[in-house]
């Protein structure tokens, strides 16, 4: 029961942490994209 927890706790932690770096990378992105139109205005 144990060992099953901790697989679950462990899953679920990776896919949290991975869909922080999307937001993370995404953010960023958008960022780049906005700064690039100022320089060409």
């Amino acid at each position: 029961m144990v060992r099953k927890l901790l697989c679950l706790f462990a899953v679920t932690t990776s896919l949290a942490l991975g869909a922080c770096n999307t937001v993370k990378g995404a953010g960023e992105d958008i960022k780049s994209v906005g700064e690039a139109g100022d320089k060409e205005i």
